[in-house]
């Protein structure tokens, strides 16, 4: 199996001034883009060739195959953090994701407060994720570098991109000026689609 990058559901202007077209081409052209290609090399000729992503991403972690994971995981989050976008400025949650994240989280305003501040702080490089565990309650985890819920057994329900080729481009090191921008674009109908 081949992978390639995903087709994008709007333009890579979508989300000016919070993404421009150059970070957003950086981002997705050329950082999304390696990752692909590192994976596509790295099981050529592999046990992982004819595998699915989610199949590389759990047997290479538990393997400690690093250099595969992290592609592989990279993949996958890039590809998932594209479609937690939308171009629509929706900036409350609907529908039973609002209904979870009140149930777990108090309120909506909780909710952000928590993943606001977790994502500012989050040291380095990772990705902040809101997970359903196994118990069927909402998670906030921050994760470093490539990790991802899947390695925890719990399932994506959304995400935002706290590397620093996330922001950059647009904000330099004001990470907290990019998440603020975040909530102004996120795919509630997308979270709501993971709770099925």
């Amino acid at each position: 199996m081949t992978f390639t990058l995903p087709q994008l559901p709007y333009e890579t202007t979508a989300f000016e001034p919070i993404i421009s077209k150059e970070g957003f081409e950086y981002h997705y052209g050329k950082h999304h883009q390696t990752y692909v290609n590192n994976l596509n090399n790295l099981i050529t000729n592999t046990q992982y060739e004819n595998e699915s992503l989610e199949n590389i991403i759990k047997v290479s972690f538990d393997k400690g195959e690093t250099g595969i994971y992290n592609n592989a995981a990279q993949h996958f989050n890039h590809s998932f953090y594209w479609k937690c976008l939308t171009p629509q400025k929706t900036e409350q949650p609907h529908g039973k994701i609002k209904k979870l994240i009140e149930r777990d989280f108090n309120s909506i305003e909780e909710f952000k407060k928590q993943f606001t501040e977790i994502a500012t702080k989050l040291f380095g490089a990772g990705w902040v994720w809101l997970a359903l565990n196994m118990n069927g309650q909402l998670e906030i985890l921050p994760m470093k570098d490539a990790d991802t819920p899947l390695i925890k057994n719990m399932k994506p329900i959304l995400t935002i991109d706290v590397w620093e080729h996330a922001y950059y481009i647009d904000h330099r090191n004001a990470r907290p000026k990019f998440i603020e921008g975040f909530w102004e674009i996120i795919n509630w109908e997308f979270a709501n689609q993971n709770l099925l």
